[in-house]
């Protein structure tokens, strides 16, 4: 089942389940989907999900930042009760060992020598497990990685 099915049929079962939180997220990601379609001016593919929640899970977690910094501890609840639901969509992340070894494979298939050479193994790593890492960590190691 797509990604969007798998929302639309969970969003059907909040609905008669009267969760409201898991409702108010799925119906925020229904929108921001359709919204992104007709930019679009096609279907959304499961990458592009991806790519949606991805942003979705990015501002709830700035937000969380933000409201813990300024003490708001229950607008922070919120946040992260909708981070839990969003994160339910998202492909189970690396652990940091397969990560090491993606990387280096990576490394050795795309004949990367150094820091110039990072953009291959970026691209390669998002094409392979994308939603699966953070890009900011997975910058860090794949600079690393070459520096060396």
């Amino acid at each position: 089942m797509s990604i969007q099915g798998r929302i639309e049929s969970d969003y059907i079962v909040a609905y008669k389940a009267k969760d409201t939180v898991r409702l108010a997220v799925l119906r925020h990601l229904k929108t921001a989907a359709k919204n992104r379609e007709i930019e679009l001016l096609r279907a959304l593919t499961d990458d592009d999900m991806l790519d949606l929640i991805s942003r979705q899970l990015k501002q709830r977690k700035d937000s969380i930042e933000q409201y813990e910094k300024h003490g708001r501890n229950d607008l922070a609840a919120v946040e992260v009760a909708e981070f839990a639901v969003l994160q339910d969509y998202m492909p189970l992340p690396l652990t940091p060992a397969e990560f090491a070894e993606i990387v280096d494979r990576l490394v050795v298939e795309t004949g990367a020598s150094g820091p110039k050479d990072m953009g291959k193994v970026m691209q390669a790593l998002t094409l392979g497990y994308k939603g699966r890492y953070d890009g900011k960590m997975a910058s860090e190691a794949v600079r690393s990685r070459l520096s060396s």
